[in-house]
């Protein structure tokens, strides 16, 4: 699921994010701080149910994650959550081969771009 097509980060989704709040940078820095938290351990216990086959345990930190991700505009990594949240809900984990081997680097990546925003300002 990490297709090249789909960005690490969109900031045209933080940029309508920004509008919304009315131009409060500081929330939305808050609002990524708060996903950079959660987002570590939402991914690890992805990968952790993986590890142990297990469906359900999947599906919650997955569709977290998912909703998270785009909230954020981190869309690789949003579709890379749906993907393993669907897979979870099917029981079909032996499906997800590239999502599973893809979930750390899409993490990684848009960790690092909004570490980047929130750092220059506006990320770009």
């Amino acid at each position: 699921m990490n297709k090249p097509d789909l960005p690490a980060l969109d900031a045209s989704v933080l940029d309508e994010l920004l509008a919304a709040v009315e131009g409060d940078r500081a929330f939305v820095v808050d609002l990524i701080e708060a996903y950079l938290a959660d987002g570590v351990t939402h991914v690890a216990e992805i990968e952790s149910a993986l590890v142990s086959a297990d469906a359900t345990a999947v599906v919650r930190p997955a569709h977290t994650l998912k909703s998270s991700s785009a909230t954020v505009g981190a869309t690789q990594l949003a579709a890379t959550a749906r993907a393993l949240e669907l897979a979870g809900r099917a029981g079909a984990l032996e499906e997800v081969g590239d999502d599973a081997a893809s979930l750390r680097t899409a993490w990684d990546q848009a960790a690092t771009a909004l570490r980047a925003w929130v750092g220059d300002g506006d990320g770009r």
